[in-house]
């Protein structure tokens, strides 16, 4: 064989070999690596890029893993910096294997590797069996409990019932995505059913536009409910049951006001002990609209974990309801609907976040009261974002301020700002998994959730080229007399998805940056004496002449060009485009400066003080290659060494607009 080409003699080895190497390494590793994380053998992954690379760089090919194992598993925990302890060689028996844990590390949360539906199932052993009810810890039973038990398996045959119960006044966010997966999850892991069932109890409150993006979010996700229902479904039944709550002596009419049941230990209702017979009248004239609001109240007879007596199970409101119109002035409370429409559906598992958990015993109490099947309410961990707010009367402040658009500007924290943001719902439901089915309220960093993001468009986002701040480059000896038409991978990792043409002339554009006339030490990009390669053509340009103007600005550049695989290798590869389209990028950050906007003691003047001014940057000229002249609101790409990106719905014909999603890799000052 030829002793230049066994020593390497005129061989070029390109950054996008090496990315390509090395990705291909981690991803023959990828599950033992989730796995492991930092203390994975690292130098696997090295010998298997330089064994596909015999020539090339080894500080290239080190800075590429650890760029991209950076990229998979995020910054380093305490764990991982840890000394790794010696593995006993026996193997663990399979009831013995990890599965879903409740653990919190110093606040955070200990990210998964098993996927839902495993930890779902795992989480199965620790719920009771459908029909079994009466096993689990708490569970309040009467004489009339196991007829009630056997009824409700005769109905539903043993099926995982479990329901998610969005009340119909805002837009869901990243936690309701955990709230999602897991109610709908669950039954999908276990064979069951999931209804999507509004709380629609508060209709002063609700609007239209809430029901069908909650669905829309829902179906994004990838569910769909076995059945679409409303607690103003059962409002003739929900008040039967009030009445027969006054009946049993178990329910009263209260005239106390609003302001005189806060606090932590409010005054007894000097009507408790009221007849029934005058509460059930008082009761009818309620249901009449002789009270005004706030003047009568039906309460129960109880006192719940967190010590508040007597919750309240209806009120006046004289607000027509967007289902019922005006038939009713009196609206059942949450602690009314919520377990009684469970009972209906025949709920097994009512899953609901932890800061219910005080009212488990009033959600026992009522069905027990009432004599009807008794689901079981069990609680689970709260998601919380760092560098996030998500509660509707602060979204609808960031609002009013001009500090965003709307619900879906894509530096909130909602699904609907995530999906316009370009987020795939298969990364969200992988951050979920990621972040386990926990107990404890667990808050994650957001480059968490963008690592998912990450890993799914790397997968199914198709390449491009775009160009931010452009410069012209004129090419003196362009090698042919018409336009080149270029083959560009969709994915260069893998060209059995395809290839897209974009044409390459004397004139392209490059990125300003990727241009200096008197380079720091380190630089790589085109600079006096120092040639790059144009990614996909084939070909390196070498400057011959910088144009200015009257400012002493550089306007444009005009360069030789030669075939890459003459002469010396350039150290770098930059993107450009030729007859480029026009279009606007924007460009977003954290909407936040600090971890916890919402905590006084990080930010004294609350959330609104603490806004970054520098969360959009909006570039209204930028230029991109025509292989996407046909994209489509929500399709996304990567716009190669800018990272990933998605059309906004702003779009117009002749005018596309651009979200950057996430950058290509994480910023370590970010982590």
């Amino acid at each position: 064989m030829d002793f230049e080409q066994e020593c390497g003699v005129g061989v070029i080895v390109t950054p996008e070999q090496i990315e390509e190497a090395v990705e291909a390494a981690i991803n023959h590793h990828r599950s033992k690596l989730l796995v492991e994380r930092y203390h994975f053998n690292m130098g696997l992954l090295m010998g298997e890029a330089r064994a596909a690379l015999k020539w090339a760089d080894g500080k290239m090919i080190k800075h590429e893993v650890d760029m991209q194992v950076l990229h998979l598993l995020g910054p380093k925990t305490e764990s991982d910096l840890e000394k790794k302890p010696k593995v006993a060689k026996a193997r663990l028996e399979e009831k013995d294997r990890v599965t879903a844990k409740d653990v919190v590390e110093n606040g955070e949360a200990v990210v998964q590797t098993l996927s839902l539906m495993e930890q779902l199932r795992g989480e199965a052993l620790k719920f009771h069996k459908p029909g079994e009810n009466y096993k689990t810890p708490g569970y309040v039973t009467t004489p009339h409990t196991m007829d009630l038990l056997k009824q409700h398996l005769e109905i539903t045959g043993g099926q995982i019932r479990t329901r998610f119960p969005p009340e119909p006044n805002g837009i869901l966010h990243i936690g309701h995505a955990k709230a999602i997966n897991f109610n709908f999850g669950y039954a999908k892991a276990n064979n069951g059913i999931c209804f999507l069932r509004f709380d629609d109890t508060n209709p002063e409150k609700e609007e239209a536009k809430f029901f069908t993006a909650i669905c829309d979010m829902v179906a994004w996700l990838g569910y769909t409910p076995y059945k679409v229902t409303y607690a103003s479904d059962y409002f003739d039944q929900l008040y039967a049951w009030a009445v027969e709550l006054i009946h049993r002596g178990l329910a009263y009419v209260c005239h106390q006001r609003g302001e005189e049941l806060k606090g932590h230990n409010p005054l007894p209702s000097p009507w408790r002990d009221r007849p029934i017979e005058e509460s059930l009248l008082l009761f009818e004239a309620m249901r009449k609209g002789k009270f005004a609001e706030g003047e009568a109240t039906l309460r129960m007879k109880l006192v719940m974990e967190d010590g508040k007596m007597d919750p309240v199970a209806y009120r006046v409101k004289y607000t027509p309801h967007h289902r019922t119109g005006d038939t009713w002035c009196i609206y059942p409370t949450y602690d009314y609907t919520h377990c009684l429409c469970d009972s209906i559906e025949h709920i097994t598992h009512s899953l609901c976040t932890k800061e219910f958990q005080a009212r488990r015993s009033s959600y026992f109490w009522l069905c027990n009261a009432l004599d009807v099947y008794c689901p079981v309410q069990w609680e689970y961990g709260r998601l919380n974002l760092h560098y996030a707010v998500v509660s509707k009367r602060k979204i609808l402040q960031l609002v009013a301020a001009g500090a965003v658009r709307d619900w879906d500007d894509p530096r909130l924290f909602t699904l609907t700002a995530l999906r316009r943001r370009g987020f795939p719902p298969e990364a969200i439901n992988n951050f979920c998994a990621r972040v386990g089915v926990t107990v404890a309220q667990t808050t994650m960093e957001p480059h968490l959730l963008e690592a998912c993001v990450r890993d799914v468009l790397n997968d199914t986002a198709p390449r491009a080229m775009a160009v931010l701040d452009s410069l012209q480059v004129v090419i003196t000896n362009f090698p042919a007399a018409k336009l080149l038409d270029i083959q560009v991978p969709n994915f260069p990792a893998d060209e059995t998805k395809g290839f897209h043409q974009v044409p390459f002339g004397p004139t392209v554009f490059i990125e300003r940056t990727d241009f200096k006339e008197e380079p720091e030490p380190g630089y790589k990009r085109l600079a006096w004496g120092q040639p790059v390669g144009l990614r996909h053509t084939g070909y390196v340009i070498e400057l011959q002449h910088v144009v200015k103007g009257p400012n002493g600005c550089v306007e444009s550049l005009e360069v030789t060009c030669r075939r890459a695989d003459v002469g010396e290798k350039p150290k770098a590869f930059i993107h450009w485009v030729s007859q480029p389209l026009t279009c606007e990028i924007r460009l977003y950050d954290r909407l936040f400066q600090h971890k916890n906007p919402e905590d006084p003691a990080e930010v004294p003047g609350g959330f609104l003080s603490d806004l970054n001014l520098a969360s959009l940057q909006v570039v209204e000229a930028a230029l991109v290659d025509c292989s996407v002249a046909l994209a489509k609101p929500f399709d996304k790409f990567q716009f190669e060494r800018l990272g990933y990106f998605s059309v906004d719905p702003d779009s117009r014909q002749g005018q596309l607009v651009f979200n950057r999603t996430v950058t290509l890799k994480e910023d370590p000052g970010k982590v």
